[in-house]
């Protein structure tokens, strides 16, 4: 397992996606898949930067681990902000225009379009999000 730790800033979201880019090279992942993870950090280390700290800073942990026998990569967003369950809140209805759609939610549908698992917890005082890809050639 590899492990990153930096501030929840908006800037930090380049620094994030090379740490898993990296990883991810070294595992000859399709680039389907790799732009597929790429989304979903923006999305979801934005989402830690934007809301986690109010008022504040805080840090972020990403943490980056393969499973050989699976081929599953998976990253996990740690933070100390406030709580917040992305799982909980209702898909964004596709099926209606833009214009008539409520702002918000579309960067976690698709996430959860993307990845294979995504998995929530809070413990200890920490958001835990754990978002999983198997990789296929």
């Amino acid at each position: 397992m590899k492990e990153l730790t930096l501030a929840a800033m908006l800037d930090n979201i380049p620094v994030v996606t090379a740490f898993v880019d990296e990883q991810l090279e070294t595992l000859s992942c399709p680039m389907k898949a790799q732009m597929q993870i790429d989304v979903a950090i923006d999305e979801l280390f934005g989402n830690i930067a934007h809301y986690a700290y109010p008022g504040g800073k805080g840090n972020a942990t990403v943490r980056f681990d393969f499973d050989e026998t699976t081929r599953t990569v998976s990253i996990t967003f740690i933070d100390s902000g406030i709580p917040f369950d992305p799982l909980q809140k209702a898909d964004p209805d596709v099926t209606v225009s833009a214009e008539e759609r409520e702002v918000g939610g579309l960067g976690i549908f698709m996430v959860k379009k993307t990845m294979d698992r995504i998995n929530y917890q809070y413990e200890n005082g920490c958001n835990i999000l754990m978002i999983q890809k198997q990789l296929t050639n």
